[in-house]
């Protein structure tokens, strides 16, 4: 959107203008706040199964994955064991950005890593390929991405007429994304892009929260700030990996 667009004013109306979103942000925020307090209040769920998964350093439990931390915060990459060409290109737009916060997080109790169902030895190739320092853990081989609503059976995906509609009228960017992971859709498709976390107290540990796209928090950190500029990035639902930008 140019100028010649939009509208256009006086300072004096650009600065009535902005008072009055300011009021709409300062209610967005309270309610942020109190959909952060509602989600600590959800009921915490003892986990009761005993989970182990292929890492960069051997086999870990669960409760090993939180690195003497109590909170477990993890980002489920799309990257089934039916991808052939590597992660979903929006997933790694969000792996790129979970490096910088780490060390914060880190002396705030909290370890941040990644879960992938693909095996571990794709997962490193692919974490090198991107440059990423967090810990890339492999769930292949086990209950826990179907325990946790991670990722869906092939009979689960068949029962949803939405994946299915998908499948088989898929529109051109999800054609596209299907040639950039190398997996058909109706494989690619069973993997869920989520943020999970849990709490370990007292030897036990316990699932507190699950959040799946297309909620807007599951997107890139840079999609946030595209919304404070005047024209957003565009229209394009293609996403590309940092290394495979045609410019």
């Amino acid at each position: 959107m140019s100028a010649s667009e939009h509208t256009t004013g006086t300072r004096e109306e650009w600065q009535a203008a902005r008072a009055e979103l300011a009021k709409l942000e300062a209610e967005h925020a309270e309610l942020q706040e109190k959909v952060t307090e509602a989600r600590r209040r959800l009921p915490w769920v003892r986990v009761e199964k005993e989970y182990e998964f292929d890492t960069e350093d051997g086999k870990k439990t669960l409760g090993e994955l939180f690195e003497g931390r109590s909170q477990l915060l993890a980002y489920n990459i799309m990257f089934g064991p039916d991808y052939e060409l590597g992660a979903c290109p929006g997933c790694t737009s969000l792996g790129d950005e979970l490096d910088g916060p780490r060390v914060h997080l880190s002396h705030r109790d909290i370890t941040l890593i990644c879960f992938s169902r693909a095996p571990i030895d794709r997962l490193i190739a692919y974490k090198q390929r991107m440059g990423w320092q967090f810990p890339y853990v492999s769930t292949y081989g086990t209950d826990f991405p179907f325990d946790f609503n991670l990722a869906l059976t092939p009979e689960q995906a068949r029962g949803i007429p939405q994946i299915q509609e998908l499948v088989n009228n898929p529109p051109e960017f999800l054609e596209e994304w299907s040639r950039q992971t190398g997996a058909k859709l109706e494989d690619g498709l069973r993997e869920a892009p989520s943020y999970i976390a849990f709490a370990r107290e007292n030897g036990s540990v316990y699932h507190t929260y699950t959040v799946t796209a297309p909620d807007p928090f599951v997107a890139p950190y840079h999609s946030f700030l595209e919304r404070r500029t005047p024209k957003g990035g565009g229209d394009d639902f293609r996403v590309f990996r940092k290394d495979e930008y045609p410019d």
